[in-house]
């Protein structure tokens, strides 16, 4: 994949896949950023297919970092609570 590409899905995916309150089913907020992801990267001249040879399914990648990023803030919420 080129630089660019490369450069494009990291940045983009750190600007748009963030937790979702209330949480929202995983898959479809995925698929929704995945078109999202797709249509910029055409705007500004990446090809899919550079992005797909280095990370395969965009909407898998986008799926797996919305489950980190979910699992992240409820460990947060969790470890904010004051100790009864």
């Amino acid at each position: 994949m080129s630089e660019h590409a490369i450069e494009f899905l990291r940045g983009w995916i750190g600007e748009k896949v963030q937790c979702q309150h209330p949480p929202v089913k995983i898959e479809k907020q995925a698929e929704t950023l995945a078109k999202e992801c797709c249509a910029q990267a055409a705007e500004e001249g990446i090809l899919l297919e550079d992005i797909q040879e280095e990370v395969g399914d965009i909407q898998e990648l986008i799926a797996s970092r919305l489950e980190e990023v979910a699992e992240e803030s409820e460990q947060q919420t969790t470890s904010d609570k004051p100790s009864e």
